[in-house]
């Protein structure tokens, strides 16, 4: 495929402004993460995301947690509040009741996901299926779909999910996900352009033909960065370690080099076609309102 780069003007203040936002909080554990989380959803409300979600911890362990964030997020913000919800330690009736209590809550979309298990003796554990429940996301979807009319996104890895067979296995189980009622995926981060439009034009041509969202993970942390990458299979480039390099107690500068560094890779996707962009936020808006400006994206 051809990427059009933008010609002439500023790199990033005169993009014509049709980008579509979404944002990623993950449940607070204490009272003080509680008003941080907060605070971001208000600092990022007045740029109209399209959607927010918020994450569900391994086998359930956030879930009452979750529940009260999207619940409160759809209660008092006019903002699209999505509900991550996982397979891991969990029945088909647990599941159905608690796709329920989203539904009776106002919830209309989740983030439905196979999940990962919890961590134990500090060893990653591979994914068991529970015995009455579902076996992977494909199942989940259908399961959702069938129990209300959800709007359902999915997960995909555009450098292939570290579990799967090949990158064909895990396109075709994308596929299944998306025909099993989804209508979008959000990829797990990448650094590097070229992995999504790679993915992009390899979904295409299994016949897939719903939104491909990318996701954006400005990085606050590189040595967290690199053990998250580690755990899912993204590659991180050699010059992102050389221009994070010596900025290990320099917290500010870290920010504007992670603010430049991801809004230069949203210029170039939005250059090659893509206009809907999810950022992982780890519950801080600074990065993701100063990239969304960069953009264009402003209240």
């Amino acid at each position: 495929m051809t990427v059009t780069e933008p010609a002439g003007g500023p790199l990033f203040a005169d993009l014509p402004g049709d980008i579509e936002v979404s944002f990623e909080f993950f449940p607070p554990k204490t009272e003080k993460m509680a008003e941080t989380l907060w605070s971001s959803v208000q600092t990022l409300a007045p740029l109209k995301p399209r959607f927010v979600s918020v994450t569900y911890g391994a086998g359930g362990t956030t879930r009452e947690r979750t529940h009260a964030t999207v619940a409160r997020i759809a209660a008092e913000t006019d903002i699209s509040a999505a509900a991550h919800l996982t397979c891991v330690d969990a029945g088909r009736d647990e599941i159905a009741a608690v796709a329920d209590a989203y539904w009776e809550a106002g919830i209309r979309h989740i983030v439905a996901l196979r999940g990962d298990p919890p961590v134990r003796d500090g060893q990653f554990q591979r994914f068991v299926p529970h015995p009455n429940g579902y076996r992977d996301a494909a199942e989940l979807v259908a399961g959702l779909a069938a129990r209300h009319p959800f709007e359902l996104s999915v997960g995909a890895y555009p450098e292939t999910h570290p579990e799967a067979a090949s990158a064909d296995a895990d396109m075709a189980h994308l596929k299944r996900k998306l025909d099993a009622g989804a209508s979008r995926a959000i990829t797990q981060f990448f650094f590097e352009p070229e992995a999504f439009f790679g993915f992009r034009d390899r979904a295409a041509a299994a016949g897939i033909s719903a939104d491909l969202v990318p996701g954006i993970l400005p990085v606050s942390n590189f040595a967290n960065v690199k053990r998250m990458a580690a755990q899912c299979g993204t590659r991180i480039p050699e010059w992102m370690g050389r221009l994070f390099e010596g900025l290990d107690d320099k917290p500010e500068a870290r920010q504007l080099v992670a603010a430049t560094i991801a809004a230069e890779m949203v210029r170039r996707l939005y250059a090659g076609g893509v206009r809907h962009f999810h950022f992982y936020t780890l519950n801080r808006a600074e990065l993701a309102y100063a990239i969304c400006h960069l953009l264009g994206v402003r209240p």
